[in-house]
């Protein structure tokens, strides 16, 4: 018996060295020796899973790795003066991005060519800029444009045509009250810019305390600096009107700077603080869109969706803007369908109505003292309610029967 549990061993022993030569990926974990009841030890061996390993061919974070401090304003790392940020970093990291498709167009000749240009700043701050005349601007450009008071530093988004197509866009919007870009950003534009950016979130967790201690019911969201320091936007939210003239006193006199609230929704907060969404994506008002089109519960009802809020709304609180996308191709199926909710008659009893899939024009009913569920076609049960105008009964929903 001693041979036998020795040679055992020994192939074991064998086994592993020649699994670990070829599997030299996979991790061998050995647990302790446990005593067993009888005295005996035993040596268990596990290896972990070869998907399970890192692979450093996938491109994983460092352990180290920080964000970069530019990543909301726009730019993957500290930009350089005088050098364009390309079009691949500006789509990683650009909230609202709009795709040039125009770029390429040419004006016609008695039009000229557009001297405004879009530039953003942190988040989705965007605004528009008169070019002064000799100076060429292209995207991704780091520029110094007019502040209130003062400059405030930015990257240029969109040019040309398309800007002309999104200034006509924005509603109220005069362009003879365009502020002016000054020029492309130097040195010390930006080491100024990124020493303002580093103080934000200090700042922010700052203007929290103050407003806590204040007992001031609303919500700091985001600061935002002026490129030259001298002035700083204060977003927050707030559900009644809120008096904060202590709370701007305390933060002048704190951080040395001209002080701006500026109040948004609880949509405008998601957008700009973004997040994923229930549908394993980024937030579409943090991405994409920028028009918040009002949403209510007669949407969900097109739609024939049970009206759960914890299902229906987003992380702003309200109900979701993607309700929206097939709101319109619900109503056109609609328009097909007969009148929803109407029991039908038929010899067996009546029949109550239970539910409906728009998109395969499929009703589902069932007859009163049945649980169980019939699923009727559209046209099917236009007939039965035909029948039942002219005081005639169908003979069973059976016949009129469809495929679910």
């Amino acid at each position: 018996m001693d041979t036998k549990e020795e040679n055992i061993a020994t192939n074991r022993t064998e086994i592993t060295e020649k699994n670990q030569e070829n599997k030299p990926q996979q991790r061998t974990v050995i647990r302790e020796q446990q005593p067993m009841e009888d005295d005996t030890f035993f040596m268990q061996e596990q290896y972990v899973h070869p998907y399970f390993e890192e692979d450093p061919t996938l491109g994983l974070c460092p352990k180290n790795y920080k964000e970069p401090i530019t990543l909301m304003h726009g730019a993957a790392k500290e930009p350089q003066s005088y050098k364009t940020i390309t079009t691949q970093e500006l789509n990683s990291c650009e909230k609202l991005h709009v795709t040039n498709w125009m770029k390429n167009v040419k004006p016609p000749s008695s039009q000229g060519y557009f001297d405004y240009v879009e530039v953003r700043f942190k988040n989705s701050h965007k605004d528009f800029y008169k070019i002064p005349e000799g100076l060429e601007i292209s995207e991704g450009d780091v520029v110094a444009v007019e502040g209130t008071p003062g400059h405030d530093i930015g990257i240029v988004s969109l040019t040309g045509e398309l800007c002309r197509i999104q200034m006509k866009k924005k509603k109220g919007f005069n362009i003879d009250n365009v502020k002016k870009l000054y020029r492309r950003a130097k040195a010390a534009d930006i080491e100024k810019w990124l020493e303002v950016m580093a103080k934000e979130d200090a700042t922010l967790f700052a203007t929290r305390k103050f407003a806590m201690a204040d007992n001031l019911d609303m919500k700091i969201n985001d600061v935002e600096y002026q490129g030259d320091g001298t002035k700083a936007i204060f977003y927050y939210t707030a559900d009644d009107r809120v008096d904060f003239r202590l709370l701007i006193k305390q933060l002048a006199e704190a951080f040395r700077i001209k002080i701006e609230m500026k109040q948004i929704g609880a949509r405008q907060e998601a957008g700009r603080l973004g997040g994923i969404g229930t549908c394993g994506r980024e937030l579409c008002c943090s991405t994409w869109l920028n028009n918040f089109t009002s949403v209510g519960t007669s949407v969900a009802k097109v739609q024939q969706l049970f009206p759960n809020p914890q299902k229906l709304a987003g992380q702003c609180g309200k109900l979701k803007c993607c309700l929206n996308y097939e709101y319109d191709v619900y109503q056109d199926a609609l328009k097909d369908f007969p009148p929803l909710g109407m029991n039908l008659e038929t010899m067996k009893g009546t029949a109550v109505y239970k539910k409906a899939d728009v998109l395969k024009k499929i009703l589902w009913y069932s007859y009163k003292d049945s649980s169980d569920m019939i699923a009727l076609s559209a046209d099917g049960v236009k007939k039965i309610i035909a029948m039942n105008k002219a005081n005639k009964k169908a003979q069973d929903l059976e016949s009129f029967k469809a495929e679910a």
